[in-house]
């Protein structure tokens, strides 16, 4: 298995996601064998009323987040497909960037499980926390 780096993940991440998901203009902070930390910059173009960050944008960088660290533990990127998805918003973030610290639970053959925790990047409070379950494609047998 190959390193996985930061400039690997970024090429995932333009090159491998929809059009709106670049949008929110996430970047790669950090990428590991286990895991990946992406930043969600604060935005007032994914706010709803009160200058709060939507939990749609939260789930979609979560969502992303997650595919990136399984990126990393595969040590390169393939088309995954997302099965399930649980959300529990803890609190409302507004004014700051989110981190969100994606880790790789259980890598299967068929299935990789996840979970993500979204924190403010000023104060590191926890937001929301997102578990998620992806479908592998079929891989050759390692030598």
């Amino acid at each position: 298995m190959s390193e996985f780096s930061i400039g690997d993940a970024e090429d995932v991440l333009s090159q491998m996601f929809a059009p709106w998901v670049l949008d929110l203009g996430l970047s790669v902070d950090a990428v590991g064998a286990e895991g990946a930390v992406l930043r969600l910059p604060f935005s007032d173009r994914i706010c709803r009323v009160g200058g709060m960050v939507c939990g749609q944008a939260m789930v979609s960088a979560a969502d992303t987040a997650m595919v990136i660290a399984i990126s990393s533990a595969l040590g390169g990127f393939l088309p995954i497909g997302t099965v399930d998805m649980t959300v529990n918003y803890m609190r409302p973030a507004s004014s700051t960037d989110l981190l969100i610290n994606a880790k790789v639970m259980r890598l299967g053959k068929t299935m990789c499980f996840c979970n993500a925790m979204l924190t403010t990047a000023d104060t590191g409070k926890d937001c929301a926390h997102v578990v998620g379950t992806y479908a592998l494609p079929p891989r050759p047998p390692q030598a």
